[in-house]
């Protein structure tokens, strides 16, 4: 059966080639499979080694994104690609050989399933990332996330880096290309509601280099939150309770503050809670690493990762809900 793969980049020419490679390395037969590498107007050598790449390979293609953000790069290589299956890989990943075969094998054996994923693991280029990449990996850090918490095989909400069946496309269309950042969840979301089932196979292995800072990972959580609200809004629905965790945590933090000036059981309420949350999440960043140094990235990790979404995620229901506008030019001009 013939596969595509799709990967959107930009300026990622520390990580693209090894991408490329691991796929080009799959005990997947490469007579079968087409690869799409959709740059947004790198300005590094992403774009050379990519054509380097095209030379060596007969089944490996650049395409141009003029518009530069992450959904208008998938789109682009969906409809170029001419797979039966379409996958759907992050610049920064690697898979394992088995990664297309695995996936192409639950989809065979599973005809309810319109997308397979796996697990994700991570790599990391430094202690901050190291620490950063096992907060993301932990419960506490991003809830239910199956495949970055790790679970059993089964039926997930959503997944990363999944392979899809082109009757998915067909039937509930393309990838929403208003949002710059969600839209692989938003656009699972629509897979659900009509009627396919998504599923989380351990068979299906990546890996992940990790962003290297907190700054980054701020802004990285930080946009997930505020595209989320519009994600909602399209869908007069949402898409999973657990989003609104970082949110109230934040308006927590605020207004019980405040609160606590009027009355001194609020103020008990008040810091009991901080306490609660700070043995939970101090508890839990010293069972993931022993060194306390260690232990306190994770923990810095934590705060970052429920901070910057929910106060994204406020700042969407300001912008999307209370104001009713589209994004700002500002914050399109972003790609994966």
């Amino acid at each position: 059966m013939k596969v595509s793969i799709v990967i959107p980049c930009l300026n990622e020419e520390a990580y693209i080639e090894k991408c490329v490679l691991s796929v080009l390395r799959s005990d997947y037969d490469m007579s079968n499979v087409e690869v799409f590498v959709c740059d947004g107007l790198s300005d590094d050598g992403t774009r050379t080694i990519v054509q380097e790449l095209e030379k060596k390979h007969k089944n490996v293609h650049l395409l141009i994104n003029e518009h530069r953000t992450t959904p208008y790069a998938l789109n682009l290589g969906l409809k170029r690609g001419t797979g039966a299956i379409k996958f759907i890989l992050g610049a920064h990943a690697e898979v394992d050989q088995g990664y297309i075969s695995n996936s192409v094998q639950v989809l065979h054996d599973k005809p309810e399933v319109g997308c397979v994923g796996g697990i994700i693991d991570n790599l990391y280029s430094n202690e901050v990332a190291r620490s950063i990449g096992i907060a993301m990996a932990s419960r506490f850090g991003v809830g239910g996330s199956k495949f970055r918490t790790g679970a059993k095989d089964g039926y997930v909400d959503t997944v990363g880096f999944g392979a899809y069946r082109q009757e998915v496309f067909d039937k509930v269309g393309y990838f929403d290309e208003e949002l710059t950042r969600n839209q692989d969840d938003e656009f699972n979301y629509r897979v659900n509601q009509a009627g396919y089932k998504i599923f989380l196979s351990n068979n299906v292995k990546s890996i992940y280099y990790v962003r290297a800072s907190f700054k980054k990972l701020f802004r990285q959580y930080f946009q997930y939150g505020y595209w989320k609200v519009l994600v909602n809004r399209k869908h007069a629905s949402l898409t999973s309770t657990r989003q609104l965790a970082p949110a109230a945590f934040v308006l927590f933090l605020l207004f019980g503050w405040l609160f606590s000036f009027f009355h001194p059981l609020a103020m008990i309420g008040y810091f009991t809670l901080i306490g609660i949350y700070l043995v939970v999440g101090i508890g839990s960043a010293m069972i993931l690493r022993k060194k306390v140094k260690a232990t306190v990235y994770v923990f810095t990790a934590f705060l970052v990762l429920h901070l910057s979404y929910g106060l994204g995620y406020l700042k969407g229901i300001f912008h999307f809900l209370i104001l009713r506008r589209s994004a700002p030019k500002k914050d399109t001009a972003l790609s994966r």
